[in-house]
């Protein structure tokens, strides 16, 4: 193996576990909003900053590649594709984060565990964590035939959002006492969402470095043969 190509393996290896440790950061926060576990929800907390550490380190390592190697075509994709999920990553990581802080936080958890089953939150955790797997699948298999697939489940997200938005301000125009957790379960709700928005951009960009075809503004309208 030449070095530049042992240079490029190192570079997918460290994106690879920087988004092993964002899905185990979902799957986390899915079980600390579910069963009220606050040490978990710390833990996530704590985590964060590693998660920063990859984007910075990969960032640098990128751009570094890029300097030395000057690459084109595929390789130059594949890098650039690299830096943006990154990002993209540690974005996803701080919405994580943020919910969270809603467990450690708030003293909402009554009202979480009495709405729970009408907002279809672990359902919505397990189409985000379907869509997080998904792409990084593709990724390493080099194939975007699913991307199609992934970019659909955002809008599964949407739909769950929408609702919950809808029985959320139904809950606290009904029962007044409620209004402060609605609104902070609204807010957590969004970070939701905004995480199953992203994952989607990592997709586009997993098409971008396979097939050379840029998404972004597209909106989920793909043809990818």
């Amino acid at each position: 193996m030449k070095y530049n190509e042992q240079e490029i393996q190192f570079l997918k290896d460290e994106i690879n576990e920087m988004w092993k440790l964002v899905i185990s950061q979902i799957e986390k926060s899915k079980k600390a909003l579910l069963n009220n576990d606050v040490e978990l929800a710390l833990e996530i907390i704590s985590l964060e900053k590693r998660v920063d550490a990859y984007e910075l380190r990969l960032d640098s390592n990128c751009e570094h590649y890029i300097a030395l190697y000057n690459p084109v075509a595929i390789d130059l994709r594949l890098v650039l594709s690299i830096m943006k999920i990154s990002i993209t990553l540690e974005r996803i990581a701080d919405y994580v984060a943020g919910i969270a802080r809603y467990v450690v936080e708030t003293e909402c958890y009554p009202f979480t565990l009495k709405m729970k089953e009408a907002l279809e939150l672990e359902k919505m955790f397990d189409v985000l964590l379907s869509m997080m797997t998904d792409s990084l699948v593709s990724l390493n298999s080099e194939n975007s035939k699913n991307a199609g697939k992934i970019l659909a489940k955002d809008n599964v997200v949407d739909e769950f959002y929408h609702k919950a938005i809808d029985l959320l301000a139904e809950q606290i125009t009904k029962e007044t006492n409620d209004i402060r957790c609605g609104l902070e379960m609204m807010v957590l709700i969004r970070k939701m969402e905004r995480i199953g928005d992203h994952c989607s951009n990592i997709v586009e960009e997993i098409v971008f470095y396979i097939e050379a075809k840029v998404l972004k503004h597209k909106g989920n309208k793909i043809n990818l043969k």
